[in-house]
């Protein structure tokens, strides 16, 4: 192909500009001209394709080089081709230039410009074969009662997971059957046509090797399968609920060798009808008697370790609360271990005997105060 078109007249810039000052023409122009943008203008369409003629030419060092020096650019190379000294054959592309700005956030085109672009070279990197990935994570949630959360325990989890192919070894390959790429015919290469511009491209087929490989049956080319397995699982002592164990290496498999992702396990803690926990300390009701109450006692108090003594004063009050110092969760993490906070609840005795009346009112001559005086005086 020749050409006498002035391309620096078409992107409107000096026959000295930087390499920097074409790229900046040729994008203005672009996001202009596209089709994208000019949708059944077969005018802004034709202008698009000059544009991306001369871009090409022009930031292409050698075939800017020949084009101000011979006034054309021709596909075939500097007269002479084939001669001694003459310049490598040239094929007519888009000059390695990266469309992905061009119509990014300022043209809200970015997507329809890289799909239109697709049609004709597909994506280099789709076209090569593909790069290793590490292999996802995968999450579940485990569910343990109180107990198991406050001394710890182990857990055996059946999970499902992607794992590497023992077929292929993860390739995705069958390692036999393979043959000449009949796309490329063994070139490795494919040649794409788009108007009267002509395309060398890796073939999308065998990514360049020119054999075309039979798939993997076992994976069907993915080079991982899923998996059942058991996975053995520690729950250190003090978990609760939201607490999130990692087991490294049971995620999924990563592709062609990658390494595979982790294994994260959710904790949820079932409640206890008689302790009520918050952080690392233990809370409990505990009833007393009114004699106790009055008089003072020592009594037994469950606790997480058993049964523990707790001495109340006399006068003690309903509500009232006692802390039994480091009789809470063990916290592995802090290497300390909490609180238990124990709350008094006075009852009051049954009245049915008669006995039992003459006592209280007896009390209540020897104790005459109004237990609500104090609280006219705030009133």
């Amino acid at each position: 192909m020749t050409t006498s078109k002035d391309y620096y007249e078409i992107l409107g810039v000096r026959r000295d500009a930087s390499p920097e000052e074409i790229r900046k023409a040729y994008r203005r122009l672009a996001r202009k001209y596209h089709p994208d943008l000019n949708p059944g203008d077969k005018a802004a369409e034709e202008r698009f394709k000059v544009v991306q003629e001369a871009y090409d030419v022009l930031s292409d060092a050698k075939k800017r080089k020949m084009y101000d020096t011979y006034g054309f650019y021709s596909e075939s190379g500097f007269p002479g081709a084939g001669q001694p000294g003459a310049g490598p054959q040239q094929g007519f592309g888009f000059g390695g230039f990266d469309f992905s700005d061009s119509f990014g956030a300022e043209g809200g085109f970015g997507s329809s410009f890289s799909d239109l672009f697709s049609q004709f070279f597909g994506s280099r990197r789709a076209s090569h074969r593909r790069a290793p990935e590490k292999g996802t994570d995968l999450e579940y949630s485990l569910a343990i009662d109180f107990w198991q959360a406050i001394r710890g325990t182990q857990v055996r989890l059946n999970i499902s997971r992607l794992d590497t192919c023992q077929a292929c070894r993860g390739t995705g390959e069958a390692g036999v059957g393979a043959g000449v790429c009949p796309q490329c015919n063994g070139s490795g290469n494919v040649t794409q046509l788009v108007g009267a511009m002509r395309f060398s491209l890796t073939c999308p087929r065998c990514g360049g090797t020119g054999r075309a490989a039979r798939a993997c049956p076992a994976c069907g080319g993915d080079g991982r399968v899923t998996v059942n397995e058991t996975v053995d699982v520690r729950i250190p002592p003090g978990a609760s609920t939201g607490s999130r164990l990692r087991v490294a290496g049971k995620g999924n498999a990563g592709t062609m060798g990658a390494p595979a992702g982790d294994l994260y396990i959710t904790v949820k803690v079932e409640d206890h009808p008689l302790f009520r926990r918050e952080g690392d300390d233990i809370y409990i009701k505990v009833p007393v008697a009114v004699w106790e109450a009055g008089l003072g006692a020592r009594i037994e108090v469950p606790t997480v370790d058993g049964r523990a003594l707790l001495k109340i004063p006399q006068g003690t009050q309903n509500g009232q609360k006692f802390r039994l110092r480091e009789k809470g969760v063990f916290n592995s993490r802090k290497n300390t271990r909490g609180d238990q906070i124990v709350e008094i609840e006075v009852q009051t005795p049954d009245i049915r005997d008669e006995r039992v009346r003459e006592l209280l009112r007896e009390l209540s001559k020897h104790d005459a105060r109004d237990p609500r005086a104090e609280l006219w005086t705030k009133v």
